[in-house]
């Protein structure tokens, strides 16, 4: 996460990030992701979980099931799911 705030990067592949993280952690992780995010620069974040996308508001949801894309949706997806 610091590197990724430090370079200037314009694309991130963060995977599975959340994974193990408590609730205060999962807040600064989501808080560094969004101090990321700006028209030049582009996250993609893999999860299994909806609590991260609580802290971080995506701009598209993409749902792959056994290695496909099975939904393409806008951001109220997590709210479905659950």
């Amino acid at each position: 996460m610091v590197k990724m705030n430090l370079i200037e990067q314009r694309f991130a592949v963060l995977d599975e990030i959340d994974s193990g993280l408590d609730v205060d952690a999962m807040k600064s992780t989501a808080l560094s992701i969004n101090g990321f995010r700006n028209p030049e620069t582009s996250v993609l974040l893999i999860t299994h979980y909806q609590r991260l996308l609580e802290h971080v508001e995506p701009d598209h949801i993409h749902v792959l099931i056994d290695g496909s894309i099975a939904m393409n949706v806008g951001k109220d997806l997590p709210e479905k799911l659950n």
